[in-house]
Formats: structure tokens, C-alpha cells, sequence
């Protein structure tokens, strides 16, 4: 059976599919690593996050399904492109295929005014959490996507309207995707609706074994 990997967002832990993972019916082999964690001590640029879940993501023997959150939904995307034969499924839930500058821009305004405390239940501090936003800037999968082949389940929440285009424009340009709009949700699906996260992912899996 291939192991599942659930990958948390930046404002986030892997804590954060908990709940999500309680509800589900098959909710065995199913790893969820801690962001910061992977990283070993490294700045947390997108080169350096991205190159240490390709080397976690190759540790693991035979094929995996990968589920992404946000900046997990970006990393598990750019590893099926540059993996295609060690990804069996892909989900991406409320992912964008390029980073939105304008709103990252406001975002860091916002950032720099925010206590450090505030960064402890998100998945890097305040230093790294700039650095990988500088880092990550520029990236844009818009003319890659259509590469990816297997499998694959976009989720939005309907609330999630900063990330909705980008749901329709991957469920649009990947041939073999499914897209699912998550009703009375906004963008951190795994929390605010678990329960019915676990319903969709349950049924996917079931039928991508």
C-alpha cells in the first residue's frame, strides 16, 4: 500500500491534520512531517524546503499519495512534476499555481508588525517565515502544470476566494484531475472543516489504491 503524505501550510503545523485524519476510514500509513523540522536547521529559502522534501519524500520506498495545504499544495505540486513515476495520487487544497505578489507583498507588511510570539504556532519563525517568502516570490507553474499525469483532486474551500481561480485553472490544465468546491469553508480546510475533508479524501483513496 503507498504511503500517504500530508503536508501542513506556512501557518501551520502538522498538528493540523489531526483532526482531519481522525475522521477518516483508511487513515493508515499516513505521514504528516513538520516543515521546520525537514529543514535541519537550514534557512528556510524555497530551495533549501523544496530540496529537503524531495530528499524526505525519496526516503520512502514505492509510490506515495501526496496531499498538499497551501505552501504544501506548492511543494507537493513542483515534486510530481519533477517526480512523475514516485507520485501515485496528488490532492491540492486551496493551492496556487504561481504566488500571488501583491498579496504576498501586503502579507509581509503585515508580518513585520506581528509579534514573534505569533509565530510559534505557525510553521517557521518570524526570520525564516520572511526568508521563504522573499524566496518564494517568484514562482509560477503556470506552463508546467499540464505535465502532471496521474491522478489528481483539487479542493477549495467556496470561502477560499483568493485561491478559488487558481482550483479551476489546475482543474482546467492537469487531464486527469477532479475538483471539489468546499461548501461554508475558507482556506485552511483541514481545520475548519475536518470532518468533511475526511469524507472526500476517504472516497479518493478508496477508489486510488
Amino acid at each position: 500500500m503507498a504511503t500517504k503524505i500530508f503536508v501542513h501550510g506556512s501557518g501551520h503545523k502538522a498538528a493540523s491534520w489531526n483532526k482531519t485524519i481522525s475522521y477518516m476510514t483508511n487513515n493508515e500509513d499516513i505521514l504528516c512531517p513538520n516543515l521546520s523540522s525537514i529543514l535541519e536547521g537550514k534557512t528556510a529559502s524555497y530551495e533549501n524546503l523544496y530540496s529537503s522534501f524531495v530528499k524526505y519524500c525519496n526516503e520512502i520506498d514505492g509510490q506515495i499519495h501526496l496531499c498538499g495545504l497551501s505552501l504544501g499544495g506548492i511543494l507537493t505540486l513542483n515534486y510530481a512534476l519533477d517526480f512523475p513515476q514516485k507520485v501515485k495520487t496528488l490532492v491540492l487544497i486551496g493551492t496556487p499555481y504561481k504566488v500571488p505578489k501583491v498579496i504576498f507583498s501586503f502579507q509581509n507588511v503585515i508580518f513585520r508588525f506581528l509579534p514573534k510570539s505569533i509565530f510559534e504556532t505557525m510553521a517557521f519563525d518570524k526570520k525564516n517565515t520572511f526568508a521563504l517568502g522573499d524566496a518564494m516570490k517568484n514562482l509560477d507553474f503556470s506552463g508546467k502544470v499540464g505535465n502532471i499525469k496521474c491522478s489528481t483532486l483539487i479542493l477549495c474551500g467556496k470561502k477560499d476566494s483568493a485561491n478559488m481561480k487558481s482550483a479551476y485553472y489546475l482543474s482546467q490544465n492537469i487531464k486527469s484531475s477532479e475538483l471539489k468546491i468546499i461548501e461554508n469553508t475558507g482556506h485552511v480546510v483541514n481545520e475548519e472543516n475536518p470532518e468533511a475533508l475526511a469524507k472526500i479524501l476517504s472516497e479518493y483513496y478508496s477508489q486510488n489504491t
